[in-house]
């Protein structure tokens, strides 16, 4: 602790967790506005994510609190079964991550397809901007992404028509003119201060001063307020299929969204690395606090965490930090908070929402081949048109089936030797089910009375259903005057999941 402050750390992180705060604040109040709740949900989220999940991370530098990436899913079901389920939902999706944690499964979260991820959030980006494109206008949000744009006309018509929806939108759009104006023109000695804080004060001054009559922000004046335990018959109720498997779906997404910022974030820095099982479980016991005290779900989030080491935050000090600002500010000073325009912050998530689709990446994973791309896409325009779950589902079909494609390459060649009736069948790869066809068919061009050696060299394993083709072949080459020469010993241990003794 005391070299903690001779060398310099706490300063470092002081500054850091300021930093931190200061984007973290209008993200957490506009995100729990995307997702349909209040934005004290939101705070409560953020200030768990920094004096809970910071202490206990396993991955110091990282900051955790509420994410685009699960309004989406959030808003859907609390649309469907109302606020009340949240909180359970939310409960048994940590419960679900640290029994994930404890048995030592963070490092294959890992393993999701980067073409899927990267599709993921292009969809909820695209979903996000559709829903909040209507909170600009001060109006509601439909429940499915296609709803949303094709209302969008008569939801512009409306607001042109009366009310306060001709301001919000002016208030939302100013957001964004600040946000892309300060990203291209900030000083290098202003780096710090984010974009979004500055179109918050900027936008909520000038509504301020001029009187205009839009939605503001409503935060209660005592945080604690907020609160909603969850009852008896909403944990009972967690175990319909539909909320368990919502509760799994969570505990997927957040897993997933965290652990691969947390590997980002191991890129942007040379101090301590992730320890991805301990992050998985801490990310779980702040999810469980979080479902107990009916707030947003939680992970790791990319754009805090960059944010925090470009700051120059040196330990999980500044993520601490940056939660007990949060919860200073709730308590303290709620009726500045309320001043805000609820269509400045959802200018902020439209903004974030561009920046999560981010068409660039189509033409980097096409690097990796065209179907790297495609997967990317498909995967965006399933989530777009369907929803988050069904989404990510196909997604994930699709890397699996090109996973089948590329893992079962074989190259078959038939090769006649200089002595007449003798030829060889020459194995190069992967010998699957899906190439059965094509061995068939090479087979058949097997002259009558030949002797047919196999040749097993380059052939790195054979399913069963080749197999059984090539015994039934050898079975049935006696008719034909034919003989099939292998090493069967050789061929059985080519079989994946057998091993056959020396």
């Amino acid at each position: 602790m005391k070299n903690y402050f001779s060398q310099g750390l706490f300063g470092r992180d002081l500054l850091g967790s300021v930093v931190v705060f200061l984007v973290a604040l209008p993200l957490c109040m506009g995100i729990a506005i995307a997702s349909g709740m209040p934005p004290a949900a939101g705070l409560i989220t953020g200030i768990v994510g920094g004096l809970v999940v910071g202490f206990i991370s396993g991955s110091p530098l990282q900051v955790s609190g509420p994410a685009a990436g699960l309004a989406v899913l959030v808003f859907e079901l609390v649309r469907t079964h109302g606020v009340a389920a949240l909180g359970p939902v939310i409960l048994l999706a940590g419960l679900i991550q640290v029994a994930a944690g404890l048995c030592r499964v963070g490092i294959w979260f890992r393993m999701t397809s980067p073409a899927v991820v990267a599709g993921m959030l292009s969809g909820i980006g695209i979903l996000i901007i559709a829903s909040q494109a209507h909170v600009m206008l001060d109006a509601s949000p439909a429940a499915k992404g296609l709803q949303n744009f094709a209302a969008l006309p008569g939801a512009l018509m409306d607001a042109f028509a009366g009310g306060t929806g001709k301001a919000a939108l002016a208030v939302g759009v100013a957001t964004i003119v600040i946000m892309l104006a300060w990203e291209k023109l900030r000083p290098t000695k202003l780096k710090f201060v984010p974009g979004a804080l500055l179109a918050v004060v900027a936008v909520t001054g000038v509504v301020q001063m001029a009187g205009i009559a839009v939605k503001k922000v409503d935060v209660p004046s005592n945080l604690f307020s907020a609160i909603t335990f969850p009852t008896w018959t909403g944990l009972a109720d967690v175990f319909d299929p539909t909320l368990l498997i919502a509760a799994v779906t969570f505990a997927f997404i957040a897993s997933a969204e965290t652990l691969l910022s947390a590997a980002a974030v191991d890129r942007m820095h040379n101090g301590e690395r992730t320890r991805y099982d301990r992050e998985l479980t801490a990310q779980g016991i702040g999810n469980m606090l979080c479902g107990f005290f009916g707030a947003l779900p939680m992970t790791g989030v990319i754009v805090r965490s960059a944010a925090n080491v470009q700051a120059g935050s040196a330990t999980r000090g500044a993520t601490i930090m940056h939660g007990a600002w949060l919860l200073v500010l709730a308590m303290l000073l709620p009726w500045l908070l309320r001043m805000t325009p609820v269509s400045c912050l959802a200018g902020i998530l439209v903004y974030t929402g561009v920046k999560m689709v981010n068409l660039g990446q189509v033409k980097d994973l096409a690097t990796y081949g065209k179907g790297t791309a495609a997967i990317y896409l498909a995967t965006t325009i399933a989530i777009v048109a369907t929803d988050l779950l069904a989404g990510v589902i196909i997604g994930f079909g699709l890397s699996l089936f090109r996973l089948a494609l590329l893992s079962s390459k074989l190259k078959i060649g038939l090769q006649d030797h200089a002595t007449p009736g003798e030829a060889s069948l020459h194995l190069e790869g992967s010998a699957t089910f899906l190439k059965v066809p094509s061995m068939a068919r090479t087979l058949e061009r097997v002259p009558n009375n030949t002797r047919l050696t196999l040749v097993l060299d380059r052939l790195l394993h054979v399913d069963q259903a080749c197999l059984e083709m090539l015994r039934e072949w050898s079975r049935n080459a006696s008719t034909r005057g034919c003989e099939l020469v292998v090493d069967w010993k050789a061929l059985d241990a080519r079989v994946e999941g057998r091993r056959v003794a020396a």
